[in-house]
């Protein structure tokens, strides 16, 4: 797990993390309703907040405080209501649909807690898909490369139903890291895992973070999972409250405990 940096409490209770020019992805005043008229609800309130790059990031917060839908708006999975979101110094509400499609095949990576693997194609088949889709054909190599990157090189030929949940999971992070995005959206990477094979999970993505360089913002539930980030942000209400660097399961726990988590 990440230790804390020199003169930086463990466990320490800062404010939100500024905007700042070496961002991987930045939200500005980002609201999201749903629905229309007297009936809207808020998911999200005016929410700034920003993910340096080569960090590693949980969102956490009690169910229905927003984790999801800030998600699903940093990676463009959802468009704000109101509210800017860059990737880079990119403004995402500024491009067309098939730009943002385009930009989230090339610049960012998903990893969802259902793995969401085509059953009938091999794991070299599921991890070159996406960079298929873009219209590039990655070569045995790079495929094989990212097996190996997650410590499967010997189950390229091998189908999602001839794999264990850990080892599908890892197969979708090989599929979203095979196109170095900027940054790695994880949603509830470990939530279908076991302890032990969750942990696995959870090193691997420490380890894409400290030896790779890349960005990984991840929603989970759980404590443990939350302590191998760099920093926790916490969410309710659909707004910002607070976050942890330096996170440990006691200091997150306590945190979520305020929160009513």
């Amino acid at each position: 797990m990440r230790r804390p940096r020199t003169g930086e409490a463990e466990g320490e209770d800062v404010s939100v993390t500024g905007i700042g020019v070496r961002q991987a992805v930045t939200l500005s005043a980002v609201v999201r309703r749903y629905g229309r008229g007297d009936g809207q609800v808020p998911a999200l309130r005016g929410v700034d907040c920003a993910f340096a790059r080569g960090s590693f990031t949980a969102v956490m917060g009690p169910s229905g405080s927003g984790k999801s839908t800030l998600l699903q708006c940093a990676a463009g999975l959802d468009r704000p209501t109101s509210g800017r979101v860059f990737i880079g110094d990119t403004d995402i509400g500024a491009l067309s649909e098939t730009e943002l499609t385009e930009l989230r095949r090339e610049r960012i990576g998903f990893v969802f807690q259902s793995f969401n693997l085509m059953p009938s194609l091999t794991a070299r088949k599921n991890v070159a898909l996406p960079m298929r889709l873009a219209g590039r054909s990655p070569s045995r190599a790079q495929v094989d490369a990212a097996l190996q990157q997650v410590g499967l090189a010997d189950r390229g030929g091998h189908r999602p139903a001839e794999l264990s949940g850990g080892q599908q999971q890892r197969v979708a992070i090989a599929r979203a890291l095979i196109s170095s995005p900027d940054v790695l959206f994880a949603d509830e990477p470990t939530g279908a895992l076991d302890t032990t094979t969750g942990r696995a999970v959870l090193a691997l993505l420490r380890s894409v973070v400290d030896h790779a360089g890349q960005t990984v913002v991840m929603v989970t539930h759980d404590p443990v999972a939350a302590s191998w980030a760099d920093r926790v942000l916490f969410l309710s209400d659909g707004a910002v409250h607070g976050e942890l660097t330096g996170p440990t399961v006691a200091s997150v726990s306590e945190h979520l405990a305020r929160l009513g988590g």
